[in-house]
């Protein structure tokens, strides 16, 4: 059976995300945000999804993608059998005037490299998913599309007519598109893109030159951290899931979701994974806005949030084909709505570096003590409470395993935070609920199974609960956690080294891929009790299932490596960077800084 593979380069800025085919198409564009409409979606509907695509006229031979190395500047190598070019994408990043310059602008650089190719400019923007075409106006050297919220250019120093008409154009010198959405390119356009483009690339260098990171698989920890780089929203600090909707988890199956919002069930560990990579400035940006959306709520935390904070997510489906024509397409996602009570873990995990890490400045600390013991009061009030748990059931709730863990962990971590400033009320608080909590995850063991359960009165396991290994609550060093783990590998397992979320039916049926991150987990469990060399050959066996770029989806089918779920998935890119760190720390190798 022939594997599916995303066949997509991934670009941005931290303002805006462009997934390119290796066609030359622009597949997915979302301007002027990341929960935007697209302006190019043909990976969702080939007809109503638009085009930018810079095709040979001629057969395509042959086409590579690859980018300029530690930079998320993309090159596509096209050949047909006139010639072959070059397409060099990038969305220009740069520091000057004391900020980041991260316009809305996709630049597309067109070079010749052998021969004479013919090639076919197609450009075809769409607003509204897909129900609006703007009007095309052309000027002397751009072509206006009109009908958006702002002005959407196309500026080149290709000609005009051959781009409105779809002609063949002989490639004999290196083009220029420029396209922008509000404030157009308004200076020389060889010069400039050519300056954005060396800025960029230096830009890009310099950010992967101040990770700290070992020898251990540097170049795939330097792909996904430049990766979850560009899922950051810089305005607000938000990190979304992935800048896709609707590609289904397996084909059929009808798990299709919106994944361009931020999950508070991933503050952990993408916090986890900036620290262990040696940047703070991402770390920080993403604090404040968790720390944003703490101070407004009143009452109970959502699941996940807008990239602005933005509480109400309405979930619609949308009249498109769908992905492989996978229906539904969705976007906004009913989840905002669910009962997830691991948040108020998550989200106390997430401010310990606030109070413990001196990089931060006394004030900072001392007025986030309120919160921290509302938190707290928040974990007392639901200690009783069933939820949809980590993976969101939309019509199962429990007690489970793995909500109770977040409520330890988040009470250890007010505990230090207490003590650190010598509030003994919340130290108090946070030593009832340890033990509460912990009262809880023990009614969860199968004594006959040596194996913690998904939930209290539940046979079924769940991959989840490999993290009472990762976070300490097990003993990694104990027989207990040993067989924990033995039990887990035993049924949730695939004979390839993926791992499955669980096996058990949910809303949609049995799941029929592994969830990527699953199997990032069970190698920091594997090196965790000391089974380094299992650890070590099961996280080189995942790298496999990275596509041509070495960027990784949300699922796999375990049968024969095929990509599912949304893409690329920062969470899948979260656990091989802290899957990597625990290795190199066990192995005792030293960070490069």
């Amino acid at each position: 059976m022939t594997r599916h593979t995303y066949d997509y380069g991934l670009i941005g800025n931290c303002s805006f995300q462009a997934h390119i085919h290796k066609d030359s198409n622009i597949a997915w564009m979302c301007w002027p945000r990341f929960d935007s409409s697209f302006i190019f979606g043909g990976m969702l509907d080939d007809e109503k999804g638009g085009e930018f695509s810079v095709k040979p006229t001629g057969d395509m031979v042959d086409s590579k993608q690859f980018y300029i190395e530690n930079t998320n500047i993309l090159c596509t190598d096209i050949t047909s059998n006139e010639g072959s070019y070059r397409i060099t994408d990038f969305a220009p990043r740069f520091f000057q005037f004391d900020r980041y310059f991260k316009p809305l602008m996709l630049i597309r650089k067109v070079e010749p490299l052998e021969g004479q190719p013919t090639v076919n400019i197609n450009c075809r923007p769409v607003g509204n998913y897909g129900k609006l075409v703007p009007e095309q106006y052309e000027a002397s050297n751009h072509i206006e599309y009109l009908g958006l919220e702002k002005e959407l250019r196309l500026t080149t120093n290709v000609s005009i007519s051959y781009i409105v008409e779809n002609a063949s154009i002989v490639l004999n010198d290196v083009k220029y598109l420029v396209l922008t959405y509000g404030a157009p390119l308004e200076a020389p356009l060889m010069s400039t893109c050519e300056t954005f483009l060396d800025r960029t690339k230096r830009y890009w260098e310099g950010w992967v030159k101040n990770m700290s990171v070992s020898d251990f698989h540097q170049r795939e920890i330097n792909r996904s951290a430049l990766a979850l780089k560009i899922h950051q929203y810089e305005d607000t600090g938000a990190i979304i899931a992935a800048g896709s909707t609707s590609l289904p988890e397996s084909p059929g199956s009808g798990r299709n979701w919106d994944y361009r919002f931020c999950w508070m069930r991933d503050t952990y560990y993408t916090l986890a994974a900036f620290n262990n990579i040696g940047h703070f400035e991402e770390l920080e940006s993403y604090f404040n806005y968790i720390v944003n959306i703490s101070v407004k709520t009143k009452e109970r935390y959502q699941p996940l949030y807008g990239i602005t904070g933005r509480e109400e997510l309405f979930e619609e489906i949308l009249d498109l084909k769908g992905y492989l024509g996978n229906g539904p397409v969705r976007v906004g996602n009913q989840a905002y709505t669910h009962i997830q009570n691991d948040v108020y873990g998550q989200i106390l995990l997430a401010l310990l570096p606030l109070f413990v890490d001196r990089r931060f400045i006394n004030s900072e600390r001392s007025d986030s003590l309120k919160l921290v013991s509302d938190i707290l009061k928040n974990i007392e009030s639901l200690m009783n409470e069933p939820d949809a748990g980590l993976w969101e059931f939309r019509t199962l709730s429990q007690y489970h395993c793995y909500t109770y863990l977040f409520h330890w962990a988040g009470s250890k971590a007010a505990k230090k935070i207490g003590e650190s400033f010598g509030n003994n009320e919340i130290v108090r608080l946070a030593d009832k609920l340890c033990a509460q909590a912990s009262e809880k995850i023990e009614a969860c063991f199968d004594p006959k199974r040596m194996v913690y359960t998904q939930a209290i009165g539940s046979s079924n396991l769940d991959a989840s609960n490999l993290q009472l290994i990762l976070m300490n609550y097990l003993d990694p060093s104990s027989e207990v956690a040993s067989k924990h783990l033995a039990a887990m590998e035993k049924e949730l397992r695939s004979k390839e080294g993926l791992f499955y979320r669980y096996k058990h039916k949910d809303d949609f049926g049995a799941p029929e891929t592994t969830f990527l991150i699953c199997a990032f987990w069970y190698v920091e469990a594997l090196a965790c009790v000391g089974r380094m060399d299992e650890a070590i050959e099961s996280f080189e066996n995942l790298l496999k299932y990275g596509n041509h770029l070495g960027l990784l989806s949300e699922d796999v089918d375990a049968a024969n490596g095929s990509m599912w779920g949304n893409f690329p998935q920062a969470y899948s890119h979260v656990g091989l960077v802290n899957a990597a760190y625990r290795i190199s720390r066990k192995l005792g190798r030293p960070n490069f800084l």
